[in-house]
């Protein structure tokens, strides 16, 4: 099955992303791309209390995760690929292509961000990477959970 998922969710492994997405979509395992929790055994060991057992948590940097993507993107499972920031997720799509399309599930306030949804806060560096995103042919939307309907990146701005 494909990777059903590319979601950027600053909490990254939380209620929402396991249960909200995960079961709906039947997701058998999720990749955290995140350099930092990547690097940090104690991160790690907090994330994976929050999966249940049936659904593997791989953590990998940003290239050992496009590295891994054609072999993730061919498993058996439906995955999940989570970053926590726009950033990230735009090195990955970059670097292993074809994204499809990212899902911008919970960014919150921070300074120098500003309102775009209630879940959905965005700098204009921020806004300016999704922009060149969507212009290599990744459909960007926000969406918290799979019953709301998705919003497209044009609504954003």
């Amino acid at each position: 099955m494909p990777i059903r998922l590319y979601r950027v969710d600053d909490r990254l492994v939380h209620g929402q992303v396991v249960i909200g997405w995960g079961k709906p979509l039947g997701i058998g395992f999720i990749v955290l791309v995140d350099d930092a929790v990547q690097a940090s055994e104690w991160e790690r060991e907090l994330y994976r209390m929050g999966v249940p057992p049936e659904v593997e948590l791989i953590f990998a940097g940003v290239q050992e995760a496009a590295d891994h993507l054609p072999g993730w993107r061919a498993d058996a499972r439906n995955g999940l690929v989570l970053t926590a920031d726009i950033g990230t997720m735009a090195d990955l799509c970059r670097a292993a292509p074809p994204v499809p399309r990212v899902n911008l599930g919970g960014i919150h306030h921070k300074p120098g961000r500003s309102l775009r949804l209630p879940y959905v806060y965005l700098t204009g560096e921020e806004l300016e990477l999704l922009q060149g995103l969507a212009k290599t042919g990744v459909e960007i939307t926000a969406q918290d959970l799979p019953t709301t309907q998705p919003v497209g990146l044009e609504a954003l701005r």
